[in-house]
């Protein structure tokens, strides 16, 4: 049995059960859950969900409806349980996304979502040191070649003009925007800096499907002000009272 905490976000709004090790939602779960533009009705599929933070903070904007696809049987079964400490009616797919009959046999089919959410695994194997914690490599890495795989299957999830909304590195973004190929347009590209005089660390990325829009390069976020702390947007971002859309 897992050990887990009881945490919060959004200011109490949404309540976590998460494990006390391994990933663990934070920064980047609130900013990509900030920028997906959800409307009335939408079903919206967090993918690579773990416990459903990403999902369970679109969930508290509006009614929208909420699908997770999480491959680990206990981090899905925590998604389930916080769905209903948050008072969330959603659909849990224990499946793999990289495996198509997976998440069909669990009722979740291709183009059935209006907006997907995904937050992939930084890593993959052969291009960076996995770490030897079972359930922390597999949060964090993906076989070789895997990016380009989990951002194709999200596509195959989305309606048509259906939207892709995805964090990851900063130093991704070029094989983000490759994977993403010639299906996506009007794409937004939203950087994400710790500080005004820093690099960019994350990057967000939302793009339509079946779009031929030109890019757009939207304004960035910083999180820390000079003194350190959380910048007034950053602290309305982790509060709640502010979106990214």
């Amino acid at each position: 049995m897992l050990e887990t905490t009881d945490d919060s976000l959004l200011g109490g709004r949404v309540r976590l059960l998460q494990p006390a090790k391994g990933h663990r939602a934070g920064t980047d779960a609130v900013l990509l859950a900030a920028a997906a533009p959800v409307s009335p009705g939408d079903v919206v599929a967090d993918v690579g969900a773990a416990t459903g933070a990403v999902g369970l903070m679109v969930a508290a904007r509006g009614t929208a409806q909420i699908v997770f696809i999480e491959r680990d049987p206990a981090l899905a079964a925590l998604c389930r349980k916080n769905a209903d400490l948050n008072n969330v009616n959603a659909h849990v797919a224990v499946a793999d996304l990289l495996n198509r009959a997976s998440w069909v046999a669990e009722g979740v089919s291709p183009e059935s979502v209006d907006i997907v959410v995904t937050n992939p695994p930084f890593l993959e194997e052969g291009r960076a040191r996995i770490s030897p914690h079972e359930r922390r490599a597999a949060a964090h890495a993906l076989p070789e070649g895997g990016l380009e795989a989990w951002l194709r299957a999200c596509i195959a999830l989305l309606k048509p003009k259906g939207r892709l909304v995805l964090i990851h590195r900063a130093d991704r973004m070029a094989d983000c925007l490759a994977a993403l190929g010639k299906g996506l347009g009007g794409v937004e590209l939203r950087f994400v800096h710790p500080s005004a005089d820093q690099p960019a660390i994350r990057v967000l990325i939302s793009a339509l499907k079946g779009s031929r829009a030109p890019l757009a390069i939207l304004p960035p976020v910083i999180l820390n002000g000079e003194s350190g702390h959380f910048t007034l947007q950053a602290e309305a971002l982790h509060r709640g009272d502010a979106t990214l859309v």
